[in-house]
């Protein structure tokens, strides 16, 4: 929900890496990315940075700036995960060999704002939070490293002020299909902001043209996203 209706200026970060997978959710078997990065990752990488409950992100475009290259890779996994209540994994009990297709050498521009929450305060405002935004992202704080589609592939960023020249997107257009849009987590833990997969999460999704390099992202409610 919105607080006040709100937004802040636009924010443009520069980020890249040497591998990413931004994971379609149709392969149940086999992680094989999407061509670009999707909204919801987009997000998660400006939520690394500033994330608090009075606020949310509306990622508006996605840049691609450079070549879409694939890399397969073959690699052991865990086919479990350890409870509370478990002794421990044996792993080799548990391992399996997955093929993966990723991404390699990407780099991209999120194009996003700030929006304030139902949760905000009477001393939350959209200057504060932008700029304390800024100041971090301009000394490369954040709360947990930022990474691209999996925990594995880190990520490196730099803020391009607003004064500053945006990188050029590469010259590609395509149909993209259905690309996942965001998830829905109703269980959601604020206090250490970890996303908890239950039946209670929703996925939803907007049918993606990447135009000479650009994504362009539906605002959430818009009747181009559906679930």
């Amino acid at each position: 929900m919105n607080g006040n209706g709100k937004r802040s200026a636009l924010f443009r970060l520069k980020v890249w890496g040497r591998n990413a997978c931004f994971t379609r959710p149709e392969m149940k078997v086999e992680r094989v990315s999407y061509d670009v990065m999707t909204p919801s990752a987009a997000r998660g990488v400006l939520e690394a940075i500033l994330w608090k409950p009075a606020i949310r992100w509306l990622v508006e475009r996605i840049d691609v700036l450079a070549p879409i290259r694939w890399e397969s890779v073959r690699r052991n996994e865990v086919g479990s995960v350890m409870s509370p209540r478990s002794n421990g994994i044996f792993i080799e009990d548990q391992r399996q060999q997955r093929a993966g297709l990723f991404l390699r050498d990407v780099a991209y521009t999120i194009h996003a704002r700030l929006e304030l929450t139902a949760k905000a305060g009477a001393e939350d405002n959209l200057t504060k939070f932008q700029e304390m935004f800024l100041r971090r992202a301009e000394k490369g704080q954040c709360f947990h490293r930022p990474y691209l589609g999996c925990r594995e592939f880190a990520a490196d960023f730099t803020l391009i002020r607003q004064e500053e020249p945006l990188p050029e997107p590469i010259g590609i257009s395509r149909d993209l299909g259905w690309m996942l849009y965001d998830i829905q987590h109703d269980n959601r833990a604020d206090k250490n902001h970890v996303h908890c997969c239950t039946e209670s999460c929703r996925p939803s999704f907007f049918r993606a043209e990447l135009s000479n390099g650009v994504l362009l992202v539906p605002s959430p409610g818009d009747g181009e996203v559906r679930q």
